[in-house]
């Protein structure tokens, strides 16, 4: 779900401790994130602006079988 995030930050040099420390995100976003659980959609809004990139460089629909 969130796979392509990491890569995206990783193109753009961001790295989980710029989110915390320059952005404020929390380490339980990040977390969350990590763990492909749910997240706000606010969070995702911040992470495209603080990114610069669209919704689909950070986040993946993945239907359930």
């Amino acid at each position: 779900m969130y796979e392509r995030l990491w890569i995206t930050m990783a193109n753009k040099n961001i790295s989980t401790y710029q989110l915390i420390k320059d952005y404020h995100f929390s380490k339980g976003q990040l977390d969350r994130l990590k763990n492909n659980t749910n997240v706000e959609m606010i969070t995702i809004n911040n992470l495209c602006r603080v990114l610069n990139c669209k919704i689909e460089d950070i986040a993946e629909y993945i239907e359930d079988k």
